[in-house]
């Protein structure tokens, strides 16, 4: 947990120098490298992207299932991947950006403290290698198609029939095995120090254009309000831009409450958790959080708005 009070400069934390997964998270830092190749004059919003075969990944969203040749422009694929959470369309802009540009802008966001990010048909190729390399032939369809078996016994079973693999060839016996070996190599992951410094620049306004800037606080939920993880914890009518993660036995929820104004009044919250149920237990945590946050900073003559 990263909790950071704007207007104090007062933070706290707890394991928020460990380098955290953070899964779909990671699409807020896909949207900045977009926005800012946007500022740059390199892409227009209104630019289609076409999606490709090698695009598709299963996860959140429904563009997977969509034709191959399908068009969609930046600006739908901004929402498809930060409102929707789709992998597939956080995968095309990623394609048309580069993996390279993405660290690079990474980098100028969070430091040198993060693991390399990929796209997201690498995460499933990634895991599924651990249980052989041979897992790297099988076609994006087939991965979709694999993840429709259930998490467990029977995804592995799946994996192994659809790579032409006997059980003695395994290198992995479960999927807990082949995910813990995928975790600790470190792709995909940063300090939530170093995240919650990411969207400390995004509202100071020192990573995009006042228009970029905007658009971005629009793809994560400015003016929408819920009652999920972190939310749960917060008074409605407090302004909030965030993004939720999740993916086996992980889950995150990074967010800024009262973004504008540079983030005048703002406090930055991000916060993981591992080893876990991810749909149910993070919920509960958030949740709490969001609850202390709540007490200790939003409300009026709280101690963190007098300092």
């Amino acid at each position: 947990m990263y909790v950071k009070d704007l207007a104090s400069g007062e933070a706290v934390d707890y394991h928020a120098s460990e380098k955290w997964y953070l899964s779909s998270t990671a699409k807020v830092a896909v949207a900045i490298a977009v926005l800012r190749a946007v500022d740059a004059g390199r892409f227009k919003l209104g630019d289609q992207l076409v999606l490709e075969q090698t695009d598709k990944v299963d996860g959140s969203g429904q563009l997977v299932w969509s034709k191959v040749g399908t068009r969609r422009t930046i600006d739908q694929l901004i929402d498809q991947m930060l409102w929707l959470s789709d992998n597939t369309g956080a995968n095309m802009p990623i394609r048309a950006v580069g993996i390279d540009e993405l660290n690079a802008t990474a980098q100028q966001a969070m430091g040198r403290d993060f693991g390399r990010l990929t796209d997201f048909t690498e995460v499933r190729r990634a895991v599924y290698d651990e249980f052989s390399p041979k897992t790297r032939q099988l076609t994006n369809q087939q991965l979709v198609e694999i993840a429709g078996a259930p998490m467990g016994p029977r995804r592995v079973d799946a994996l192994r029939r659809a790579a032409g693999l006997a059980a003695k060839d395994l290198q992995a016996r479960t999927m807990d095995e082949a995910y813990d070996r995928y975790y600790a190599k470190g792709a995909n992951t940063t300090t939530l120090v170093a995240y919650g410094g990411m969207l400390e620049k995004v509202v100071r306004g020192e990573l995009l254009s006042p228009g970029s800037t905007q658009r971005l606080f629009t793809g994560i939920k400015i003016g929408k309000v819920a009652d999920y993880r972190l939310e749960g914890g917060l008074p409605r009518g407090v302004q909030r831009i965030h993004k939720t993660g999740t993916q086996y036995r992980r889950a995150c929820h990074m967010m800024v409450v009262n973004p504008q104004d540079k983030g005048a009044r703002g406090v930055v919250i991000a916060t993981c958790a591992a080893d876990m149920d991810d749909q149910k237990d993070p919920d509960v945590i958030f949740r709490r959080v969001g609850l202390a946050v709540s007490e200790t900073l939003l409300k009026p003559g709280s101690v963190g708005r007098q300092k």
